[in-house]
């Protein structure tokens, strides 16, 4: 007697819907902040590091430092902001060679996602840790005496310029952490350009003090225009004199014009950077 077994088909498989690059961004976004959620420790340089430097520059340096028609620590406080958006590149890059280090990135090339869901997440949650890091320093700034001189609207437009800023450097810490091959290497890199970058600029002082050579690399300097901005718009600080190169003669507008140059350069470089590490 012989038993006849009759054969199923298979069961067909559902299509797989790939989500849009907003919502595979926003996943990505919510994934790195779970990281910091799960170790707050990854906050001290936004929180812990930005108090300290406010303290030591205006009680330590303050001191010695004496800028005309202007309070000291309201002089400090947008210069101090500015550089810490400078830093947020660095992050970015550090935490994107983390991740292909890790292999992470090739976790997320096995999903049906767009790659640049990857950046766009990485920046965005790179500019939050950034903005955290903003409102520590201006409650700090609260505390010790630097206050919003002009209307809401002024003050409002300086907060939107730093994050515009910042958002522009992210893309260069992206195309950085494409490039390099290990986190130590990033570090090293791109803490030898920021430092120069944040330093030889307005930041912390005038530039009328420095040589005539030195002085003329610091006011064309796109971190002294956003700077001379924000302490424009808070009104912290003189106006650039009338011998002032001109980016520092229009603060706003050059500001604006960096930060979208910057984010036209760096941005295709980021993409093209991460499509050849990340290539299967």
């Amino acid at each position: 007697m012989t038993t006849v077994q009759a054969t199923r088909a298979p069961a067909a498989r559902p299509p797989i819907s790939p989500p849009s690059l907003l919502r595979a961004s926003s996943t990505i976004v919510w994934r790195n902040l779970l990281h910091i959620r799960r170790m707050p420790e990854m906050l001290l340089d936004v929180t812990v590091q930005s108090v300290m430097f406010v303290l030591l520059f205006a009680y330590v340096f303050g001191g010695a430092i004496v800028v005309p028609g202007a309070d000291y620590k309201e002089f400090l406080l947008p210069g101090i902001m500015v550089q810490t958006m400078v830093f947020s590149s660095a992050i970015v890059a550090m935490g994107l060679t983390s991740d292909l280090q890790k292999g992470i990135v090739d976790r997320f090339k096995s999903l049906p996602i767009a790659r640049s869901a990857v950046l766009v997440g990485r920046s965005i949650s790179s500019l939050i840790h950034s903005s955290i890091g903003v409102a520590v320093m201006a409650l700090t700034g609260l505390l010790i005496g630097w206050r919003i001189r002009n209307g809401v609207l002024e003050g409002v437009l300086a907060f939107l310029l730093l994050l515009l800023f910042g958002f522009a450097l992210i893309w260069l810490g992206i195309w950085v952490g494409s490039m390099m091959r290990t986190v130590e290497a990033v570090q090293g890199f791109m803490f030898t350009v920021m430092f120069p970058l944040t330093f030889v600029a307005n930041t912390f002082a005038p530039p009328e003090s420095m040589p005539s050579w030195l002085r003329a690399i610091a006011e064309w300097n796109p971190v002294s225009a956003v700077t001379q901005a924000c302490r424009e718009l808070w009104g912290n600080g003189p106006v650039a004199p009338p011998e002032a190169a001109w980016p520092l003669q229009n603060p706003v507008l050059v500001s604006i014009g960096w930060s979208i140059v910057l984010t036209a350069i760096f941005a295709p470089l980021a993409v093209s950077a991460f499509r050849r590490r990340s290539r299967d």
